[in-house]
């Protein structure tokens, strides 16, 4: 027998790798978890949809879309797979550090920070 899951909200991946952010960004924390309460319980089925909540977001490809955290100090690059309700955490960085990357390539990277 087959068994289907079907995700009626989104699922950030990883929220281990926000808990790094925040430890690194200790300013941002609060924002993040408000981010991350938010996007758990959101229901997006397009970016269409995702830019109706957040209307500052920036869509960059079908997948990608960038947040603005604290009052823009800081940027938040996600991937979406709206179809499996995923959202899987790239990047995050200050808006400087962010003008050094580029939005549509960066990948995430696994840090040994425990």
């Amino acid at each position: 027998m087959v068994t289907f899951v079907v995700y009626l909200q989104m699922r950030v991946i990883a929220v281990k790798t926000l808990k790094e952010y925040w430890r690194e960004f200790p300013h941002a924390e609060q924002s993040l978890l408000s981010w991350y309460e938010e996007v758990d319980a959101a229901n997006w089925n397009s970016p269409n949809e995702l830019k109706a909540q957040y209307r500052n977001a920036s869509i960059l490809t079908d997948k990608r879309v960038v947040f603005n955290i604290h009052g823009n100090a800081y940027r938040l690059i996600v991937d979406i797979e709206y179809r499996l309700k995923i959202v899987f955490v790239v990047w995050f960085g200050t808006h400087s550090q962010y003008d050094k990357v580029d939005a549509k390539k960066v990948s995430y990277v696994k840090t040994n920070k425990e």
